[in-house]
C-alpha cells in the first residue's frame, strides 16, 4: 500500500527550469529518505540526489551541483526536485525511491519507487 507518485516534468528549452514532485502515501515522509534517479537513452540509471529524515542532502552527480535541489514538504508529504539551468544531457526518465532514514546512492537499497516521469532538454 506504500506507493510513491510522481508528478512534472516536460520538455524545457535549454537553460530552462522545471520541478518535480514525490508524494508519498501510506508512510511518514519524515521517517523516510527520498532519493532521485535519472535514466538516460542508452545508459544506466544513476542516483542524482537525495534528502534524509533529517534533511541531509547528498548529491550523487557532480554535473547536477549547483543546478538541482531537493526539498520536503512533510505537512503534503511530497518530495521536490527544482531543476534549474537545464541542459540536453539531463534529459532523462527520472525516479523517486524512498528507504528509511538514510540516503545512499545504491539504488538496490531503496524499497519503493515512482513510476518515473520524462524530462527532455531540447531546442
Amino acid at each position: 500500500q506504500l506507493q510513491l507518485v510522481e508528478s512534472g516534468g516536460g520538455l524545457v528549452q535549454p537553460g530552462g527550469s522545471l520541478r518535480l514532485s514525490c508524494v508519498a502515501s501510506g508512510l511518514t515522509l519524515a521517517n523516510v529518505a527520498i532519493a532521485w534517479f535519472r535514466q538516460a537513452p542508452g545508459k544506466e540509471r544513476e542516483g542524482v540526489l537525495c534528502i534524509s529524515s533529517s534533511d541531509v542532502r547528498t548529491y550523487y552527480a557532480d554535473s547536477v551541483k549547483g543546478r538541482f535541489t531537493i526539498s520536503r514538504d512533510n505537512a503534503k508529504n511530497t518530495v521536490y526536485l527544482q531543476m534549474n539551468s537545464l541542459k540536453p544531457e539531463d534529459t532523462a526518465d527520472y525516479y523517486c525511491a524512498a528507504r528509511y532514514y538514510y540516503c545512499t546512492g545504491s539504488q538496490g537499497l531503496y524499497n519503493y519507487w515512482g513510476q518515473g516521469r520524462q524530462v527532455t532538454v531540447s531546442s
